[in-house]
């Protein structure tokens, strides 16, 4: 692997670029035409997507936060993302969009309980392609 002027590998274990929802008036699109699920600490809000694969997009708001905290909860999410629920829609080939919007509740959870709701998402998600 060649390495990038930071010392970080490119072709990492990262989130795939075109794996990714970062475009504002997308977000806002998800937020309006998604359908919405709740869980403890999560809203996610799914439509089917444009693109022949599954995307993530990932929104953390700051709920009187520091930006440690945030941004320490949003590589959670985009971790679980990469690794629980873009491989889980991908292998029932849901070509599926999907907005975590994190709920104040999140910044206390635990990684695992994060993880395992994303998991029951993904599970639900995956019964609803059927």
């Amino acid at each position: 692997m060649e390495e990038t002027s930071g010392g970080r590998a490119r072709g990492g274990f990262g989130l795939p670029r075109q794996a990714r929802i970062t475009a504002s008036d997308e977000i806002r699109s998800l937020f309006r035409r998604g359908k919405r699920s709740k869980t403890r600490h999560l809203d996610a809000f799914v439509s089917p997507s444009p693109a022949p694969f599954a995307r993530l997009g990932v929104v953390v708001p700051k709920h009187k936060r520091t930006i440690v905290e945030r941004n320490r909860l949003k590589r959670r999410l985009r971790e679980l993302g990469r690794t629980v629920l873009l491989p889980g829609l991908g292998n029932r080939g849901a070509a599926t969009d999907v907005l975590l919007r994190a709920r104040p509740e999140a910044y206390t959870a635990s990684f695992a309980s994060l993880r395992d709701e994303v998991a029951a998402l993904t599970e639900e998600l995956c019964s609803r392609a059927r």
